[in-house]
């Protein structure tokens, strides 16, 4: 038996089969898209960062006695080095804006993210992984810019953890202890190289010299030898290098159309944020004083 059917039956017979055949093919897809090997993914760890603590991210140079000695860094202190390893860290801070302060000294750096912050989901292994790798890529890009000719033999390595603080007690008693070790560490070198490279004593000498000395003997080494006085040596080398947000005014000139077709220059003024370096003691209250807006409310 032979049955006609209407054009406009049949299209709609033809529609309906189509969408249900896309249907199928859709659901097919999404299935395909998922493959066998798809559980391997549950080896993967969870490593989300528990929330309302501040995270901190801190690098530290990989072997990097040896690289000072390869670049021939001046001691005990090049200016050099320390400006890269800055302005690797303002880049770091650049890319990510949820750090609210960074603190670095020698060859290390502390970045502290506020602790509302949810890049990466809060990954650890993202967070340390991002900051590890703009850090030492910037210490590549920005390299000639402070070393000039002077050529860079091999890339520079850095290692990273990552570590939860709580309170701002917490957080701000753990820059202290990267200040106090500033301090500790750069008066020690001050003295070592001072005694080899003023002092004629051969680096096995100097290091018998200083030792069991307390902070007192050393400065007593430096003012009644070599007439140094240790507080008056360079901020930067006795406290390290704090990096934080601060606005700052900006005015650019604009030409603006009037209402009769002339053109007019006229002054904008607008506030942007950017990164300010300070080379200050941040272990007393004053630095924390003045720059109240680093710190969430513990509460």
């Amino acid at each position: 038996m032979l049955t006609v059917i209407g054009t406009s039956t049949f299209c709609k017979v033809a529609q309906s089969r189509l969408a249900k055949s896309l249907a199928s093919l859709s659901i097919s897809s999404s299935v395909m898209a998922k493959s066998k090997f798809e559980y391997v993914r549950n080896f993967e760890a969870d490593d989300t960062c528990l929330r309302n603590c501040y995270i901190v991210v801190r690098l530290d140079g990989r072997n990097f006695h040896k690289f000072a000695e390869q670049h021939k860094f001046i001691k005990p202190n090049d200016n050099r080095a320390l400006g890269l390893l800055t302005r690797s860290a303002v880049s770091v801070m650049e890319e990510l804006e949820d750090i609210v302060i960074a603190y670095g000294q020698s060859d290390e750096f502390s970045f502290v993210f506020k602790r509302t912050t949810n890049w990466f989901k809060r990954r650890a292994s993202k967070l340390m992984t991002h900051v590890a790798s703009q850090f030492s890529s910037s210490y590549v890009f920005y390299w000639k810019e402070f070393f000039g000719d002077q050529p860079l033999l091999y890339p520079p390595g850095f290692d990273g953890r990552v570590v939860l603080y709580p309170t701002n007690r917490n957080l701000r008693d753990y820059l202290s202890w990267r200040q106090a070790d500033c301090h500790i560490n750069n008066l020690y070198n001050t003295v070592f190289w001072t005694l080899v490279q003023r002092g004629g004593l051969t680096t096995a000498q100097a290091e018998e010299r200083l030792k069991g000395t307390l902070a007192a003997d050393k400065n007593e080494i430096l003012f009644s030898e070599f007439d140094i006085n240790y507080n008056n040596e360079s901020l930067l080398h006795r406290k390290g290098t704090a990096l934080i947000w601060e606005k700052h005014d900006e005015t650019v000139t604009k030409r603006i159309k009037l209402p009769n077709e002339e053109e007019k220059d006229v002054n904008v003024t607008r506030s942007r944020k950017r990164v300010q370096a300070y080379h200050c003691d941040i272990i007393g209250e004053p630095f924390w004083e003045e720059h109240p807006g680093i710190l969430e409310d513990d509460s």
